[in-house]
């Protein structure tokens, strides 16, 4: 990390510079292996997307756009085992597997809860959030 990041007066700029810090050998890191959720005290993912209330309006465009569609598949997952599919809270990056044994990468944008991690996050710089149309997204009625 830059040391510089800790000096005062600093911008939120020089915090989100996260994405450059990812390690490259992804197969080599360490990966940790948590217990299934039991369903009272931890949860899965897509559980815990149902309870934001996230609502999106079906017909609407994707808010979360590639720049270069090709990258999640020829440069991410090589190089960093496409990180989305991890660091994203709700699930919403996946990497799937067509009949003819090739990868390609799905969106599950109706999952968002717009945390806008994947902009951060996504060490190509190749994933953009705009905000939806119609005013969808999580609702935490509580808060």
């Amino acid at each position: 990390i830059d040391q510089n990041v800790f000096k005062v007066p600093f911008t939120l700029h020089d915090l989100v510079q996260d994405h450059a810090a990812l390690k490259t050998q992804a197969a080599e890191s360490f990966k940790p292996n948590y217990p299934k959720p039991d369903g009272k005290l931890t949860f899965d993912r897509l559980s815990s997307v149902f309870v934001s209330n996230t609502v999106h309006e079906e017909n609407q465009p994707a808010h979360l756009k590639l720049t270069d569609t090709s990258i999640p598949v020829e440069v991410n997952l090589p190089k960093w085992d496409e990180p989305a599919q991890r660091y994203c809270p709700a699930g919403v990056y996946e990497i799937m597997e067509n009949n003819d044994g090739s990868k390609r990468f799905q969106i599950n944008a109706a999952n968002c809860v717009h945390c806008k991690t994947c902009e951060i996050k996504d060490p190509s710089q190749n994933i953009t959030w705009v905000t939806p149309e119609g005013g969808g997204g999580p609702n935490y009625p509580n808060m």
